[in-house]
């Protein structure tokens, strides 16, 4: 866990443009927060190759959101459940569950649709969060660290040396 957050505050630290990062971390929750073998997630991968995200932080969270997605199940699984049950979408997920495709996406499975939904609503709020928190990060509180006496004897033991050489 520990070096999930090194490898995440690296990237912070690092060069990396803010929309890199807080890119990584919207499509990591998508993939963390829905169920591993759906269809959705290939896509999202696929995304996170293609464009220029930071793959460590995309990596690292992706592993954090999956811990808080096994907490978040049962929420997923109710609302999942009401979307399905609802009045007057019967005929809507009937549709598409007897489409071959629609059936390899599972949105009839609760957890998988509750999940996913509940991703794709947060997905805008947490890459601007991200966003912010980075710009800030890097405006107001990075330099005021960079001052410290502490930090500048952690950049001259090895155990920053051991930090540098995270991949």
């Amino acid at each position: 866990m520990l070096t999930l957050l090194l490898k995440i505050l690296r990237a912070v630290n690092s060069e990396a443009g803010p929309w890199q990062i807080s890119f990584a971390a919207g499509l990591a929750l998508i993939i963390g927060l829905t169920p591993v073998l759906s269809m959705h997630n290939a896509l999202i991968l696929l995304l996170a190759f293609i464009f220029r995200v930071n793959l460590a932080t995309f990596f690292a969270l992706w592993v954090i959101f999956s811990g808080f997605a096994y907490l978040l199940d049962p929420l997923f699984d109710q609302l999942g459940y009401a979307w399905l049950m609802a009045s007057g979408w019967s005929e809507f997920w009937t549709g598409l569950y007897q489409n071959d495709f629609w059936q390899l996406t599972r949105f009839n499975h609760t957890v998988t649709l509750g999940s996913l939904v509940v991703s794709l609503l947060l997905f805008v709020p947490v890459v601007l969060l991200f966003r912010y928190s980075v710009v800030g990060y890097r405006a107001k509180l990075m330099p005021s660290l960079e001052r410290l006496k502490i930090v500048q004897a952690l950049k001259a033991s090895k155990l920053y040396d051991l930090y540098q050489k995270l991949p």
